[in-house]
C-alpha cells in the first residue's frame, strides 16, 4: 500500500486515519516492525506512531523539507545532551513522504505531569533544562543543504516588517497592534549562530517521577533552525514556564544567562518576532499583565525571581 499524495496544506489537512494507516503499515513492515502493535499518537502536527520501543514519524510531501532537518538535528544531538534524544534507527522517503523511525523515549509529556511536581521538583527541573539548553547551544549545527532560514538576519528583517499585519490576522485587539512599533524597537543584535530546538514546550519533554523528577526525553526536532539563543527562550517562558518567574530564573541561572533590566522587553520583542508567534492565543493561556502595555507583558511573562 502507498502513502496518499498530501502536497498541498489543504490535501493534508484532509488526510484522516483510514486514508493514512495502510501506507504507515506497509512502511513499519518494510522497515521490519511489527505494525499490528503500531498505535498513532493523538497530539502533534505530523503523523507519529508508536510501535514498541520503536517510533515513526512521517512527513507529508508538503512538510518532506523538516525531514532532513530532524534527521541530521536527532544525530547530531543524540548522546550529547543531558536529557536523552531519541536515536534514529532508520530515515528515507516513501512515496514522496520523508520518515524517522527512533527510539521511543519514555516518561510522560511535562504537560500531563506538572500540576504532580512539587516546588522543589520544579527547580530541579528549571536547573536540568537550563543545563541541558546551554548543552544544546554548545553544539555545533550539522551540516544541512536546505536550512532554513539560511540567512538569520534577513529572517528577522522579514519577521519585523510583517509583525503587525501577521498579529492582525490573528485577532489581536487594535489597542496592543498599536504597541507593536514601540515593542520592537529593542536592540536584538548578537552575532552569534547556535543551534535552536525553537519549540521546547511541556508537550516536548518527558519526564519521569522515579528517583526525584527528571527529564527522560527531549523531542521534535523538525522546526530546528540555527540563530540567536535567546530565541529559544520564547519556547522557554512561554510554554514551560509559563509566567512562573522562579523557574525561568533558575533556567537562566543553570544556563548561564547573564540577567539584566533588559531581558524581559527583549524576549518580549524575540515574542512577537517568532515564526509561530500568536499573541492573541497566547494571551488566552498565559497570565495577564497589571496594565495592557507590552512593558507590563513582558514583566509577567519573563520576569525572573
Amino acid at each position: 500500500m502507498r502513502l496518499p499524495v498530501a502536497n498541498s496544506v489543504e490535501a493534508f489537512g484532509a488526510l484522516d486515519e483510514v486514508a493514512l494507516r495502510p501506507g504507515a503499515e506497509a512502511l513499519l513492515h518494510d522497515l521490519g516492525v511489527d505494525a499490528a502493535t503500531a498505535e498513532r499518537f493523538t497530539t502533534g502536527s505530523l503523523p507519529v506512531y508508536r510501535a514498541g520501543d520503536l517510533v515513526l514519524k512521517l512527513f507529508p510531501q508538503v512538510h518532506v523539507d523538516e525531514h532532513p532537518v530532524e534527521t541530521a538535528v536527532l544525530q547530531a544531538v543524540h548522546g550529547r545532551l543531558p536529557i536523552p534524544t531519541p536515536r534514529v534507527v532508520g530515515s528515507g522517503e516513501r512515496d514522496g513522504w520523508g520518515y524517522v523511525l527512533m527510539s521511543r523515549m519514555p516518561g510522560v509529556p511535562l504537560t500531563e505531569a506538572w500540576n504532580d511536581i512539587p516546588a522543589a521538583g520544579r527547580d530541579r527541573l528549571a536547573d536540568d533544562l537550563g543545563q541541558a539548553v546551554a548543552a544544546l547551544h554548545a553544539l555545533p549545527p550539522p551540516a544541512i543543504d536546505d536550512w532554513w532560514p539560511r540567512d538569520w538576519d534577513a529572517f528577522v528583517a522579514g519577521q519585523r516588517t510583517g509583525c503587525v499585519e501577521r498579529q492582525r490576522d490573528r485577532g489581536l485587539a487594535p489597542e496592543w497592534l498599536e504597541q507593536i512599533p514601540a515593542a520592537l524597537d529593542v536592540d536584538l543584535t548578537d552575532s552569534r549562530r547556535v543551534l535552536l530546538h525553537t519549540e521546547i514546550m511541556r508537550d516536548h519533554l518527558l519526564v519521569s517521577p522515579e528517583g526525584g523528577w527528571h527529564f527522560s526525553g527531549l523531542i521534535d526536532f523538525e522546526p530546528a533552525m540555527r540563530g540567536a539563543a535567546e530565541y529559544e527562550f520564547v519556547g522557554v517562558g512561554c510554554f514551560v514556564a509559563e509566567g512562573d518567574a522562579r523557574f525561568l530564573g533558575r533556567f537562566l541561572r543553570a544556563y548561564g544567562h547573564p540577567a539584566d533590566t533588559g531581558f524581559p522587553r527583549r524576549m518580549m520583542a524575540w515574542s512577537l518576532l517568532h515564526y509561530y508567534s500568536n499573541l492573541p492565543a497566547w494571551m488566552r493561556r498565559l497570565p495577564g499583565p497589571a496594565r495592557p502595555t507590552f512593558d507590563d507583558l513582558a514583566d509577567r511573562w519573563f520576569g525572573t525571581a
